[in-house]
């Protein structure tokens, strides 16, 4: 162990599953920690055991499930999940870093399996805020040591940090999922629904040794980034093959929604979308139902178990609590994590 310190595991309201399954693999139990409002809505932080020059680790995704009205069961209300807001997941994460800091922790790393804010990465437009960088400011001067985050939205992130960051990858996760769950994938094409995301797509084809396919997003002057566009297929051809859709988010699904159109048009035999983090916000599972998806396959970096439930059949979770588990191990005991950026790496700790 390093220095000869053990390993403390805390975690706010953002995902306590989660934190659970990896404390669970560890061997090791969740750090007592009351994480509350105040009834002025301020966030209140109590760590209840000594964390005194221990190797702290924090759990905290950046995002909770957002209200799903749209498949409360027979219409009888709006369903929400408890502090679904991502401003307030974060200031949790904040004061939970500077209470440890404050109590002498002696190295303290955000464990955050999908990072806030970083689609918000660049200038796209006349005063525009960076607020991916905002956040990596904000983690620093709270007392973070290091961060651990997955898939994110642009590697480029990783410099706005003065820390080190790991930028865990799902590709071996969902190199696995294909092989062992979508049936003739040996004749199957990798899509990606944008130009963005054709470097993960195409490294993701050559594992496999099939086919890579793009489709362009013709946007008008003037839209927003998160418009979709009219979609085309560019490069590749899907006649009679299953194509699969890879990207590391989804939101409202209407992405997926327009290049799983296009993708038919096209002659696609048959239509799965695997995505890092699935944000899934209001409505997205209605989209979901109604369009001719096989299935939606996300991880569980943000809480799915309600909405899988709701999905009938079409959304299905991978787990990357034994990635982010063996991260946590070989970060604490000084090892290198290169091994989990290979395709067996996450597959031998499952």
């Amino acid at each position: 162990m390093t220095n000869g310190s053990s390993i403390k595991l805390l975690t706010g309201n953002s995902h306590p599953e989660l934190a659970q399954a990896v404390a669970s693999r560890l061997g090791i139990p969740l750090t007592q920690s009351t994480v509350k409002k105040f009834s002025d809505n301020e966030t209140s932080v109590q760590i209840g055991e000594s964390v005194r020059e221990e190797d702290v680790y924090i759990i905290q995704t950046g995002f909770n499930p957002s209200p799903i009205s749209d498949i409360a069961p027979n219409g009888t209300g709006v369903h929400y999940h408890p502090n679904s807001d991502p401003n307030d997941l974060l200031m949790e994460l904040l004061i939970m870093i500077s209470a440890c800091k404050t109590a002498s922790a002696r190295r303290i790393t955000a464990v955050i399996p999908c990072f806030p804010y970083a689609r918000m990465d660049r200038k796209d437009r006349s005063r525009a805020p960076i607020t991916a960088k905002l956040v990596a400011n904000m983690l620093e001067v709270a007392g973070c040591d290091h961060v651990i985050t997955m898939d994110l939205h642009a590697s480029q992130i990783q410099g706005f940090f003065g820390i080190p960051v790991d930028n865990l990858f799902c590709e071996p996760i969902m190199l696995r999922y294909i092989k062992t769950e979508i049936e003739g994938w040996k004749n199957s094409i990798i899509v990606s629904p944008d130009a963005g995301g054709a470097k993960r797509a195409t490294v993701l084809a050559d594992r496999l040794n099939v086919d890579f396919a793009l489709i362009n997003r013709n946007r008008h002057k003037g839209d927003q980034p998160d418009t979709p566009g009219k979609m085309e297929l560019l490069v590749g051809d899907v006649r009679d093959k299953i194509a699969i859709l890879i990207d590391d988010m989804t939101d409202t699904c209407q992405t997926i929604q327009s290049a799983c159109e296009i993708l038919i048009q096209n002659g696609a035999k048959k239509v799965y979308a695997i995505v890092t983090h699935g944000l899934l916000s209001d409505g997205a599972l209605s989209a979901l139902q109604s369009m001719d998806l096989e299935k939606l396959v996300v991880t569980n970096t943000i809480c799915q178990k309600e909405k899988v439930t709701h999905a009938q059949g079409k959304l299905e979770s991978m787990d990357v609590s034994p990635l982010l588990a063996e991260s946590i191990r070989r970060m604490h005991n000084g090892e290198s994590i290169s091994l989990l950026f290979t395709d067996s790496g996450p597959a031998t700790f499952a």
